[in-house]
């Protein structure tokens, strides 16, 4: 079911103009630049909840990517789509430096061969899901009448990875799953921490700000 769902996502349902916003989305070299805008209007612009969200951010991400998923996927090992199957339709932004100037060249698409060699992988569970997903559910945490909406841009990372035929889509769904269940964990961490040491370590910091949320 999981290798006949990626097939219709990567073969069937394509369309020629989504070709470059799927690889965009997918693409990590592409996104860092708005990423460390984000980052600095956030420290700059958005005081002690903007800057704590920040911390915040730093500690889900790695709790999630540095931590949990780099043990299940040496646990697991199990190889992309496009380096074990035959025709996974691959997408791949043009080489350009920076990367953003790709978006004015045509994209690169091939179809993958199986490799004959053994092929240890890092599938599952997906980084750029579940990376996306810590983000999401910490910027809902802190921010809550916007922050939701970058569950939007985290569900089109996570299909981008299906579409550009990097992913399975049972590894988006539980890179997605755990990262918000730790993010969760990791914000709660950190809201305890703070209420019960914060008044030692910054005390007029804590005194207004006796919650990492308020």
């Amino acid at each position: 079911m999981d290798q006949s769902l990626f097939f219709t996502i990567n073969r069937d349902w394509i369309f020629p103009w989504l070709d470059k916003p799927m690889a965009t989305l997918s693409s990590w070299d592409a996104w860092w630049p708005v990423a460390v805008i984000g980052a600095l209007c956030l420290l700059i612009f958005g005081g002690f909840r903007g800057r704590a969200a920040l911390v915040c951010i730093a500690l889900a991400i790695g709790l999630t990517d540095g931590l949990v998923l780099q043990v299940v996927k040496k646990s697991v090992e199990r190889p992309r789509p496009n380096q074990v199957l035959d025709g996974v339709r691959i997408i791949d932004l043009a080489k350009a430096t920076p990367r953003l100037l790709a978006l004015s060249k045509p994209v690169k698409e091939k179809y993958s061969e199986p490799s004959i060699r053994p092929v240890r992988g890092r599938s599952f569970p997906s980084g750029h899901a579940a990376n996306n997903f810590a983000l999401a559910t910490v910027l809902a945490l802190f921010f809550r009448r916007w922050g939701w909406l970058y569950f939007i841009v985290a569900v089109l990372v996570a299909y981008s990875r299906v579409y550009v035929g990097s992913h399975y889509p049972s590894d988006v769904v539980v890179g997605a799953v755990l990262a918000a269940g730790l993010s969760f964990l990791a914000v709660a961490i950190a809201e305890a921490l703070w209420r019960r040491w914060g008044g030692r370590i910054l005390p007029r910091v804590h005194a207004q700000h006796p919650s990492l949320f308020v």
